[in-house]
């Protein structure tokens, strides 16, 4: 990686807000949906533009799940300088507690690509016992 790509990489903040629906979940058949809402703010001087996202699910039995694809929710939005992008999503596990994590592929206004990284947050069932 070089200068420009870590300079941009650290000017990129993803925060990720994940919650339970049980309204969509189905605990008989051990089907547990999260939703989660992302913003992505962009604290360089450069406009960005999200490509594509890489998503690493793990479920409660370490049990592994890669999703990748372009874009976010059918979009591949530019992100302005001093300006956030935010989202929403969702999965299903299968046990009632889990992680995610992954990255974005970005491109500057200036055709340096460069990985945003999601750190791992938990997605846990209000009456999980972990």
């Amino acid at each position: 990686m070089n200068t420009a790509q870590l300079k941009l990489q650290q000017s990129i903040e993803v925060k990720v807000q994940p919650r339970y629906l049980p309204e969509h979940s189905n605990e008989e058949l051990a089907e547990y949906t999260f939703a989660y809402t992302v913003r992505i703010a962009n604290n360089s001087e450069q406009s960005v533009q999200l490509l594509a996202r890489h998503w690493i699910i793990t479920d409660g039995n370490n049990t592994i799940r890669e999703v990748e694809g372009e874009g976010v929710v059918g979009q591949q939005p530019d992100i302005m300088p001093g300006e956030s992008y935010s989202y929403s999503s969702g999965a299903i596990l299968s046990t009632k507690t889990g992680t995610m994590e992954g990255s974005y592929k970005m491109r500057s206004f200036e055709g340096v690509d460069f990985n945003a990284i999601i750190e791992p947050f938990g997605l846990v069932h209000p009456n999980s016992l972990q």
